[in-house]
């Protein structure tokens, strides 16, 4: 059976920044190897003035511009299909492992990258734009939340990783962040590899990780770990 690939489409006034991080390691050699794709919109090319305008100022008055809604749209038109319209706003939901993981399960996604002030409401309500943040604070843009997104979403996709097991225990995937790690040398500066790590005995091993693994998480991330406790209920 042929596994479908996964299409990624960005709209951006600034395609020159992809593949960027994605062009290289685990999501370079994917796109090399074809196991998704990735194309760039430039919205600029669907504004109909002689100036090519692509942002006006606000209604009602205040700093900075406006993303247009009748050029906006006809850059998401021009792509739209089943995949999911992704907005990277930074008053969308934050983004989480869950929702990455069902955008891996796809075929692929629409992301359009806001500049200036934002888009025109219209054009969010009309296209129906799923907006995703990734994080509390502001960028210059949405191209390097979308560059995110993506480095996220296709290191799940199948092939891309080498050893499944290493994405399965990572951060967010279990519920807790994830446990120390260590290697060779076993002394580095008077600091010890801790002996339960070279015991050989992979149930203490484990459970060390596990033990590990919730009193991080209880003390840097008490929201986490809150959701967690819900969840062994």
């Amino acid at each position: 059976m042929t596994l479908k690939k996964f299409q990624a489409s960005v709209l951006t006034l600034y395609p020159e920044m992809f593949p960027g991080p994605l062009g290289v390691s685990l999501a370079g050699k994917a796109l090399n190897d074809e196991k998704w794709s990735l194309e760039t919109v430039q919205i600029r090319d669907f504004a109909e003035d002689k100036h090519r305008m692509v942002d006006d100022t606000p209604s009602g008055g205040g700093a900075g511009m406006v993303m247009k809604a009748d050029v906006v749209a006809r850059a998401i038109d021009s792509v739209a299909d089943h995949r999911p319209k992704l907005l990277m706003s930074p008053r969308g939901k934050p983004l989480t492992q869950k929702r990455v993981r069902e955008l891996a399960a796809g075929d692929g996604a629409i992301i359009m990258c806001g500049r200036f002030e934002g888009l025109d409401e219209r054009v969010i309500e009309s296209r129906e734009l799923e907006e995703i943040s990734i994080g509390d604070y502001i960028l210059s843009g949405g191209e390097t939340a979308a560059i995110v997104l993506l480095d996220a979403i296709v290191r799940l996709l199948p092939g891309v990783m080498g050893n499944q097991e290493s994405g399965e225990t990572e951060s967010f995937e279990t519920g807790l962040l994830e446990h120390p790690h260590y290697t060779r040398p076993q002394v580095w500066e008077g600091r010890s590899i801790p002996e339960v790590l070279t015991s050989g005995n992979h149930g203490a091993i484990d459970k060390w990780r596990r033990v590990q693994a919730e009193e991080i998480t209880k003390t840097r991330r008490p929201d986490l770990w809150e959701a967690f406790k819900g969840i062994k209920k």
